[in-house]
């Protein structure tokens, strides 16, 4: 585990932007907004689309960064609620995604302001790979 740092703390802060801007809690149920920095430095968001299968923040964030050419990723956060107050672990799908994208990116964790980065392979030890 890693202590985070400025650049960090503005990665939260657009995660949080994302959210308020889209925050929906009846009807399309955006709830969670994503920031995925990118090693070159460009920062890329996401809000979750809610439906029967639905698509976490962090997957739509990364998908944006991915369809606008990144390959590269070093950190990732999700935060939850219209004032994108909580930082959010990735939930199991997310992890995987993670290991399956970028093993080696740092993930934002914790609470009420204590944060930490973690290897997005630490957080899935045993992720399912493809032979």
């Amino acid at each position: 585990m890693t202590k985070i740092d400025a650049a960090d703390f503005e990665l939260i802060e657009a995660a949080r932007a994302a959210i308020a801007a889209n925050y929906d809690g009846q009807n399309y149920l955006h709830t969670v907004g994503a920031a995925v920095r990118c090693v070159n430095g460009r920062v890329y968001v996401g809000v979750n689309c809610y439906s029967l299968h639905g698509v976490c923040a962090e997957q739509v964030a990364l998908g944006t960064a991915v369809t606008n050419g990144e390959r590269c990723f070093s950190t990732i956060v999700a935060v939850r609620g219209g004032e994108g107050g909580d930082v959010l672990p990735p939930c199991g799908n997310c992890r995987q995604m993670l290991a399956d994208y970028c093993p080696s990116c740092m993930v934002i964790v914790g609470r009420e302001g204590d944060y930490f980065k973690i290897r997005a392979s630490e957080l899935l030890p045993f992720a399912y790979k493809v032979i």
